[in-house]
């Protein structure tokens, strides 16, 4: 993707986004004086929901309120479910209790687990996948190129010549006052002007059914460990059911990121060394590194593995040194190079930042990225769409009041026992204050705040999110749900995983999704349109690549245990965040 750009629409030449094709189905001939009918498709009655174990769903206090996926507001089955609905009424209860059984023995054996204070748990996985219609991912893998595309222009216009900020479009102060934008990475840019390799874009359904972004993670996003393996361990448990639907591959993300990857190498590189680098085996997303570093098949390093020399980056193995030519780096700006950010950090490499802006090493995602995923900035992703590709935004954002400016921050201050109020620069959920469950000299407290610095505050109204069944004790119950899909950018497309990681909030009533507070997650299937080819994954991941470097050679003293543990912003899992539209999307 060509991101050095002019600044109006029509001077922009943004790579363009990955649009699937429309599908059609090839109709039998029929003959003129007898056409087919197209037969209605079966509805569930109530009386029949009542007799398995999805009996008093629709009665459940919480049904109805927020928007439910499966059931519509008459307790019908929604056509993307009827298939699953069926497949699992029929069940028996004790088939339903052996396969739930297997799943958690599956990702105990597989060892995938969450880092909670030290400890290693088992992340646990609903038996009833989310299902989205063909139809509906269209429009959103759609929107999130279109966010990722424009996010991308506006990257390399605030680090390069800055015409969106000449041209008023975004106040300049706004930019250079976030926490994350870095002068360090100022025109340092990447050979293929790649910047934003994976991005997460957190999404919420509201009450209309609405899927809207609640934040964009540009820097490090976490959690798609857990989309490859629920995915893998769901298709052994339940292979019926993706035998009888045609449900899109996530499997092949992998292979999708070691491409972005490469082409984001040097273009005399013709067989890139790629390595990931990781804070170490302390870090909540640990299990993670390691996972994409295997099925890409490349070298998992921490920051003692590497040195650089004469602008050059170089691992230390056991045939020597060998140079590396893209970082896949999984540790935050501050504690990635010593030289130019923390001086005390032993997880980074001295010198990194100048073999970038050499051209001699490719850091992915880019130094600098925080700056796009400000969430003041989100605010005005609406504005930078319209600036780079004279689009209108193909999905909204939650609705949300500034408090730097004047006269939303008095209107924040009037409503704010009724809103969500979030720190700016917070990550992890904390720092958020709910107003409605807030005492009275909270409120006082957090206004105290907010009039004192008010560019680092933001307040949004409490949106129910939308439930899906999961199963509670012997039945199921309705649960609030969020969804982060991963897109891929090789520079010439914008490749949307299909799906995402979809976390479930599992005690009643709780809007928080993530396991440390009581949550768990869902297999999230996207269903292939009718006609188009289909995709059945029954098998697990594999690796992708057969480039695979010697071994990194011990090296370097061990770095303090308080950096080993440093987090990227928010692991998926592990860190608490808060869910009513004022949830923290599950940070980098």
């Amino acid at each position: 993707m060509s991101a050095a750009s002019t600044t109006k629409a029509a001077k922009r030449t943004p790579a363009k986004a990955a649009q699937p094709k429309p599908a059609t189905a090839s109709a039998k001939a029929t003959k003129p004086r007898t056409p087919a009918k197209r037969s209605k498709p079966a509805t569930t009655q109530p009386r029949e929901i009542e007799s398995t174990f999805f009996g008093g769903y629709t009665g459940a206090p919480s049904f109805g309120k927020p928007y439910d996926e499966m059931f519509d507001a008459g307790g019908e089955v929604r056509p993307a479910y009827r298939g699953i609905f069926k497949a699992l009424a029929e069940s028996s209860r004790e088939d339903l209790d052996a396969r739930i059984d297997a799943l958690g023995r599956a990702f105990i054996d597989q060892g995938v687990t969450f880092s909670l204070s030290g400890k290693e748990r088992p992340f646990p996985l609903d038996v009833l996948p989310r299902v989205i219609s063909a139809a509906e991912w269209t429009k959103l893998e759609g929107g999130i190129a279109q966010r990722v595309q424009a996010l991308e222009l506006f990257l390399d216009d605030v680090y390069g010549t800055q015409e969106i900020l000449r041209d008023g479009v975004l106040p300049k102060r706004l930019v250079h006052s976030c926490e994350h934008f870095h002068r360090q990475a100022a025109n340092i840019r990447p050979p293929n002007g790649v910047r934003i390799h994976v991005a997460g874009i957190d999404l919420i359904r509201d009450e209309n059914g609405e899927f809207r972004v609640l934040e964009d993670n540009l820097r490090s996003p976490s959690g798609v460990s857990y989309v490859i393996e629920n995915r893998r361990t769901m298709a052994r448990v339940f292979p019926d059911l993706f035998a009888s639907h045609r449900v899109r591959a996530v499997g092949d993300y992998p292979s999708h990121l070691l491409r972005a990857l490469r082409a984001s190498a040097a273009f005399n590189e013709a067989d890139p060394n790629i390595v990931v680098l990781t804070p170490g085996v302390a870090n909540s997303a640990y299990f993670e590194h390691s996972l994409l570093a295997r099925l890409m098949g490349v070298e998992l390093v921490e920051g003692r593995d590497l040195f650089c020399r004469d602008n050059v980056v170089y691992m230390r193995t056991t045939e020597g040194e060998q140079r590396v030519d893209v970082i896949y780096r999984r540790i935050d700006d501050d504690f990635l190079d010593p030289m130019q950010f923390r001086p005390d950090s032993m997880l980074g490499v001295a010198g990194l930042l100048n073999a970038a802006r050499a051209g001699n090493v490719v850091i992915s995602s880019a130094v600098g990225n925080g700056v796009g995923d400000d969430k003041l900035i989100y605010t005005y992703v609406p504005e930078i769409i319209q600036y780079y590709l004279g689009e209108k935004p193909s999905l909204k954002n939650v609705d949300t009041l500034r408090c730097w400016l004047p006269d939303e921050c008095e209107e924040v201050l009037d409503r704010i026992d009724e809103l969500v109020v979030k720190p700016v620069e917070g990550s992890g959920g904390y720092g958020i204050v709910f107003g409605p469950d807030a005492t009275k000299a909270e409120l006082d407290v957090l206004a105290k705040k907010v009039r004192n610095d008010p560019r680092g505050w933001i307040a949004q109204p409490v949106v129910q999110l939308s439930t899906v069944p999961t199963k509670i004790g012997e039945r199921m119950r309705p649960r609030h749900v969020d969804l982060r899909p991963f897109a891929v950018n090789d520079g010439e497309s914008v490749w949307v995983l299909p799906g995402g990681l979809t976390r479930v909030a599992l005690p009643e009533g709780s809007l928080v999704v993530n396991s440390s507070q009581g949550g768990g997650s869902k297999d999230t299937w996207v269903l292939a349109a009718r006609g188009s080819g289909g995709e059945r994954e029954l098998a697990g991941a594999k690796v992708v690549s057969s480039r695979v470097a010697a071994r990194p050679a011990e090296s370097a003293p061990e770095p303090i245990h308080t950096q080993t543990q440093q987090q990227q912003q928010q692991g998926p899992i592990a860190a608490p965040a808060q869910v009513r539209t004022g949830q923290e999307g599950g940070g980098q």
